[in-house]
């Protein structure tokens, strides 16, 4: 019975033994399919596996970047695979570079010909379209590219001539490139790739006609990148009408501050602003700092107000040459100037590392812009100050943008001026124009003004006030005043320059008893006897010289009440 069970053991031993062996294996390759992915996290945190070629990451090494932003991350990758982007990300995150970048790789295939650039970017500004030009020399200085500025400013000779020697990218502001593209220097039907870059600025400086008539003259079959600091209902709209099965990119939710900017809002009297802001910028430790103004005309204003105070000041604002323009941004970045007054217009297009503060002498008029110019401070992990400047009629501004931004702006006193408070608004005005109205009403008390003896022009002007605003107790007196039509037969007008005898002037005095109608001996008229009428003595007072007095009062009240 024993001898039989040897050879069915030899085989349950083999059997168990490969059996054995293919568990082995079998395991063996699952577990080294699931290390695969753990090992590529790290890898991830280059360039590198982005899809960028040798000699653009040879570039960015140079340069001493070594990890991507988020933007750069995700749009990178999408770009290269020839995707529209619709792209929605704040100012500082690095997504000029996640276009850029991507677009040399595609263009270092082939070369362009005359007059027909292979790829457009469209930018709001001239100084942003000159960054945008940087970046181009910068990351593409290991690639036999080149690049070509339509900007304002610049002589449009020169600008066809390199146009003609064919460009790779093109960077342009809209006006200038269908002012070219109209004489005939420009021909747009060999773009691969569109950028429409500060989509929100676009809209808020009326270029979206410009930009749809642009879109018009583009091949249809083309690569759209489009990059937006903000989605608002109208960008959503132009990005549709774009774009072609988008991929969006959201960095951070809309509208909000970076972490490593320290706010702060000052609230001062309109009229102590420029002093606050002298003080603040004593009081901190400021490196280089712009300076933000709503209009134009503030900007020259403060800029001067600062140097005349021993400030390192110069402005910028869209109506300053291009020379002038460019001369001042040099400066500022070589820290030859130490404050830039600026409008919102170079509030997209400076960038400059570094940046220690931003300050808002006016309070934006749209929220959205106070983002933007905040943004110029805490880039690239470093810390930075914004700090803005508050008058008491600036309360629904600074509302809007603390529920766009989802907190309250931290309130900070400026030292040695007195705090002020919010302005009231009911929807009627601004405060202080009641004040103003209500600086008649003394005219209204002729006994109390007349008690004691005045002189001629106080009474005239007294009399002026009463008829501007006459009170109920006068009412009955309103009858006598319809008798005016008789002005034109008072008798004896000759007699009219005994009014130049002001001896007896102060027997006034008895009139103020009698609400202005008494008796005057030298005002005897023929024909009525000692008795004078009424409404002739009405006529009396109603000489040219108190109506120019009570005209003068006039204007004087309302100077009054809008300098309140």
């Amino acid at each position: 019975m024993g001898e039989p069970a040897g050879p069915y053991q030899f085989l349950l031993s083999e059997l168990v033994r490969i059996l054995s062996e293919s568990w082995d294996i079998e395991p063996h390759t699952p577990t080294t399919t699931a290390t695969e992915p753990a090992a590529e996290p790290p890898a991830e945190t280059g360039f590198a596996p982005l899809g960028l070629s040798e000699p653009i990451l040879t570039a960015l090494a140079e340069k001493g970047y070594t990890t991507p932003t988020p933007i750069q991350a995700q749009a990178i990758p999408v770009v290269l695979m020839g995707r529209d982007v619709l792209a929605c990300a704040q100012t500082g995150t690095g997504k000029t570079a996640s276009f850029t970048l991507p677009m040399l790789d595609i263009l270092s295939g082939s070369r362009a010909r005359a007059r027909m650039p292979r790829s457009l970017i469209l930018e709001p500004t001239r100084e942003l379209a000159l960054q945008v030009a940087e970046n181009f020399v910068l990351y593409g200085k290991h690639l036999k590219l080149n690049h070509a500025l339509l900007i304002g400013g610049e002589s449009m000779g020169e600008q066809r001539d390199v146009l003609t020697r064919g460009v790779d990218v093109l960077i342009a502001t809209p006006g200038r490139l269908i002012d070219i593209f109209e004489r005939g220097g420009l021909l747009l039907s060999d773009v691969r790739v569109l950028v429409i870059d500060e989509a929100d600025r676009m809209l808020d400086m009326g270029f979206i006609p410009d930009i749809e008539r642009i879109v018009a003259m583009l091949p249809a079959m083309r690569q759209t990148l489009f990059f937006s600091a903000t989605m608002a209902p109208e960008i959503r709209r132009l990005a549709d009408a774009f774009l072609s099965n988008p991929k969006e990119i959201t960095v951070s939710r809309p509208a909000t501050v970076a972490t490593t900017i320290t706010e702060g809002l000052s609230l001062v009297a309109t009229h102590d602003k420029r002093e606050a802001l002298r003080r603040l910028i004593r009081s901190e430790e400021v490196q280089n700092a712009l300076v933000f103004c709503n209009r134009k005309r503030d900007v020259d204003i403060l800029c001067k107000s600062l140097v005349r105070h021993q400030f390192s000041a110069g402005m910028l604002h869209g109506d300053m040459p291009q020379s002038a323009r460019f001369a001042t941004l040099e400066k500022f970045k070589a820290g030859e100037i130490r404050l830039l007054v600026c409008s919102d217009v170079a509030a997209r297009g400076i960038d400059i590392g570094g940046l220690s503060h931003v300050f808002n002498f006016d309070v934006p008029h749209h929220a959205e812009d106070y983002v933007h110019r905040i943004g110029r401070t805490g880039r690239a992990g470093l810390q930075g100050r914004a700090l803005t400047l508050a008058g008491p009629e600036d309360r629904i501004a600074v509302e809007a943008i603390e529920r766009l931004t989802g907190h309250e702006i931290p309130r900070l006193a400026v030292d040695g001026l007195d705090p002020v408070e919010w302005e009231e608004s009911d929807g009627r005005g601004r405060r202080g124009r009641g004040k103003g109205r209500g600086a008649a009403k003394p005219a209204a008390k002729p006994a109390t003004a007349t008690a004691e003896p005045a002189s001629p022009k106080a009474a005239t002007t007294a009399r002026s006030g009463e008829r501007r605003r006459p009170e109920r107790s006068e009412r009955p007196d309103r009858p006598e005043r319809s008798d005016r039509s008789e002005r034109s037969e008072r008798p004896d007008r000759a007699e009219r320059p005994e009014r130049s005898d002001r001896s007896e002037r102060p027997e006034r005095s008895d009139r103020a008893e009698r609400g202005g109608r008494a008796e005057s001996p030298r005002d005897a008229v023929v024909g009525f006897g000692n008795d004078i009428p009424a409404f002739m003595q009405i006529r009396r007072r109603d000489t040219s010289r108190p109506r120019e007095e009570g005209a003068d009062q006039d204007k004087h009240n309302e100077d009054t009440e809008i300098a309140a």
